[in-house]
């Protein structure tokens, strides 16, 4: 029966994916199968879970998933022996509304599962107060249940000791302390981590991080906190129609996001997907009904983009006569030009009138819930989308249609509503789910 814990933190950026990756590949080691899932619609992190464990990791989310497909996605931990659910932001944060299922918050999950929870609490400038946070994360939510406490980045031993003294006081275990480590800092950029299939030494630094994490963590008893867990089959599968029979995907650097469950649940329905490399001046396969542009880094790669005529060529003649769609980077590649951060102007493929650009960056993030005005492949007008947009690139022309009307999580009405023109559509959120 495989055991389930939740690997959260008083907020972002204190070690939470680092010690989930130092877990799961410790305990791997050990022999033991571990899964991973990633609570938030964080698209970046499933994939360094899959590096540590050799298991696909996938994204659950309980603003934009009803229970069901939470049910149905966790249930492939059901022949692991440790599942682990890595948090997004601070335990309790989620947005303001309640969506689908709750907030997003990574407390949502612990609570609908069952799970205990493991904080990653970074003590730096602090002391007695780490533990005050502590116990405070565990007091919280009363459905919400606390196994102990990991502590990251303490500054020596006296440090360490004192912080531990003061847990211990309040009731809370401590299954470890790790003093500060460079060498397992995973590299960054503007939309979070590097991604891990753009690393070549990432087992290497995976490795380093779970000897490093098996010095200073008692493994054993962070295994002994897990909770037994029993899933129960979720009666159906995830609410998704596959945009086509056979799907073109666009598939490199520039190209390298779509959430994992989307191409599960398009190949469950029965699809076929065929990649292609746009950067390697590649077509769509003429055989494919629809073409899908995911999102990436095409602004990192705008002019070698511009200069594959092949591509372009191939991509707006498929649009001819069967649809394309692009997400947030595949959008802005669909559409008249992007101008990189350097202020340098890219002429994309023209299919859409959009213009972006990367110059002035402002940042664009949250949940959107899409009501479809036109219909884009795979979902009819009126359909209900729920999804995420993260990026910082402004829009400088949209002249087409709008393709829905879209909100945040507040209700409130956004500007990016994407666009239409003939076969091709295009939105800045990236696809979660529909509702059922």
């Amino acid at each position: 029966m495989p055991a389930g814990l939740v690997i959260s933190a008083p907020a972002s950026g204190v070690g939470k994916t680092t010690l989930t990756l130092a877990l799961a590949r410790a305990w791997r080691n050990r022999g033991l199968n571990v899964q991973c899932f990633k609570s938030g619609p964080d698209y970046i992190d499933p994939a360094f879970h899959a590096a540590a464990t050799g298991r696909a990791s996938v994204n659950v989310d309980s603003w934009a998933m009803d229970r069901t497909t939470i049910s149905h996605l966790v249930s492939r931990g059901t022949d692991a022996d440790v599942v682990l659910a890595e948090g997004s932001m601070g335990l309790f944060d989620g947005v303001a509304a309640r969506g689908v299922s709750g907030t997003g918050a990574t407390a949502d999950i612990a609570e609908m599962l069952g799970w205990p929870v493991v904080l990653v609490i970074d003590p730096s400038g602090q002391a007695q107060t780490a533990a005050a946070i502590a116990a405070g994360l565990r007091d919280y939510r009363p459905g919400v249940r606390l196994a102990g406490v990991v502590l990251n980045r303490v500054a020596s031993p006296r440090h360490e000791d004192l912080v531990r003294r003061a847990l211990n006081d309040a009731g809370i275990a401590v299954f470890g302390a790790l003093p500060r480590h460079a060498e397992i800092s995973l590299p960054k950029r503007h939309l979070g981590l590097v991604q891990a299939e753009e690393q070549a030494e990432i087992g290497k630094l995976i490795d380093e991080a779970a000897r490093f994490v098996a010095e200073h963590v008692d493994l054993d008893a962070v295994l002994r906190s897990a909770a037994s867990w029993s899933p129960q089959p979720a009666a159906s599968g995830i609410n998704v129609t596959p945009p086509g029979q056979r799907i073109a995907l666009a598939r490199d650097a520039a190209f390298s996001f779509i959430y994992p469950h989307m191409l599960e649940a398009w190949r469950a329905a029965g699809a076929e997907i065929s990649t292609f490399s746009p950067l390697a001046d590649e077509a769509p396969d003429a055989s494919a009904d629809v073409c899908w542009l995911p999102g990436g880094y095409p602004e990192l790669h705008a002019g070698k983009i511009a200069a594959n005529a092949r591509f372009r060529s191939g991509l707006r003649t498929f649009a001819d006569t069967r649809p394309v769609h692009g997400e947030c980077g595949g959008y802005m590649v669909l559409g008249t030009a992007l101008t990189d951060a350097d202020g340098i102007r890219h002429e994309m493929t023209g299919l859409l009138g959009l213009e972006t650009s990367f110059a002035k960056r402002r940042m664009h993030l949250g949940y959107r819930l899409a009501a479809l005005a036109a219909p884009m492949p795979g979902h009819q007008v009126g359909a209900r989308l729920r999804g995420h947009e993260f990026h910082y690139s402004t829009i400088v022309a949209q002249p087409d249609t709008p393709l829905a009307v879209v909100h945040d999580a507040t209700g409130a009405v956004i500007a990016e509503t994407g666009s239409r023109r003939g076969q091709a559509t295009g939105t800045f959120f990236h696809l979660i789910a529909e509702d059922r």
